[in-house]
């Protein structure tokens, strides 16, 4: 139980709000681009911290879910394979996001300074809104689905409500980024 405890907070925490607060920090202060010498240096910086701990995060939850009982009434082939489609599904939305925001769109380049020209409508952006963090929830979802976890199922439910925090932090701070680009091109 004590495992499962620790991976609540290693598993996600408020991971995702922390690197909203550090990255309103930077376009506050400009720190990091000063530290760093360069926007770009920082941001890929700040982007590396964060996959690291994102591949901590994945040990964690996997961890948590082989240290877990088992539900019996997913532990089965059929179990098994919605849990792979699931996986799949979020896969596309993580790696085609990643695709059209690229490294620096995808880890906060726009609190950096480094702003797309416009707010992107294509694939994944036109099916769901926030497809990255959507399709991480969703591949959580699989992982427990596939490994019949009820401990999975919680986790994934901290991320998905630690992915709603960080998107209170987010989305209105992005859109008033952009709005004041807009207003600037005036």
């Amino acid at each position: 139980m004590l495992f499962l405890l620790f991976s609540l907070d290693c598993c996600e925490g408020l991971n995702n709000v922390d690197y909203s607060k550090v990255a309103r920090w930077e376009h506050k202060t400009r720190s990091l681009t000063r530290m760093f010498r360069s926007p770009y240096v920082a941001c890929y910086c700040l982007g590396a911290v964060i996959m690291l701990l994102n591949f901590l995060r994945t040990n964690c939850f996997t961890e948590a879910m082989r240290s877990q009982p088992r539900l019996n009434v997913l532990d089965c082939l059929v179990g098994y394979y919605i849990g792979v489609a699931f996986v799949v599904v979020g896969t596309v939305f993580v790696v085609s996001s990643f695709l059209v925001l690229g490294f620096v769109g995808t880890f906060l380049g726009d609190y950096f300074g480094i702003l797309m020209e416009a707010k992107v409508t294509c694939f994944p952006f036109n099916v769901l809104d926030n497809p990255m963090y959507w399709g991480s929830t969703i591949i959580y979802l699989g992982w427990s689905i596939m490994h019949a976890s009820p401990a999975g199922f919680l986790l994934t439910a901290v991320v998905a409500l630690c992915y709603t925090i960080a998107l209170l932090y987010e989305g209105p701070f992005t859109e008033e980024i952009y709005r004041q680009k807009a207003n600037r091109r005036l």
